[in-house]
């Protein structure tokens, strides 16, 4: 019984190591003149990078579910009308191109208990599929 418990929190705590190893930060501090005040003003945000996979995604919704790593557990991500799609190359892409089970790399700064998504770099190419119906007439 000991030992049970002993291994389910080391796997635990591996994890854990493992998810927070994969998450990198940067800070960004932006300095703007507010142009009422004449004052300068500086702003910092930490941007966060995880990569994962999406694991699910719904056109209309304000969020995606992210799995960091290939072990975590699915989070949710939310995300804005300003938050960009690349492809691998680096070139815009619409949502359209978003699909569950697709490898990405999320940059995302926390709000509160939100994590908010500004970038989503999609790891493989997007492939979209277009079904063909070819019909056949006889002329009488």
């Amino acid at each position: 019984m000991k030992e049970t418990t002993l291994a389910k929190i080391l796997a635990v705590a591996c994890s854990l190591v493992a998810v927070t190893a994969l998450a990198q930060t940067s800070t960004t501090v932006t300095t703007t003149k507010d142009a009422a005040a004449g004052d300068i003003v500086t702003t910092t945000s930490d941007t966060t990078t995880a990569s994962g996979t999406i694991t699910t995604y719904t056109p209309g919704t304000d969020y995606i579910t992210f799995r960091a790593g290939t072990t975590g557990t699915p989070v949710r991500y939310y995300y804005t009308k300003d938050t960009a799609i690349l492809d691998p190359e680096g070139q815009l892409v619409t949502w359209s191109a978003v699909r569950p089970d697709l490898p990405a790399t999320v940059y995302y700064v926390r709000e509160g208990d939100r994590m908010i998504v500004r970038k989503i770099v999609l790891t493989k190419p997007t492939v979209i599929e277009k079904e063909t119906t070819t019909t056949t007439t006889e002329k009488p």
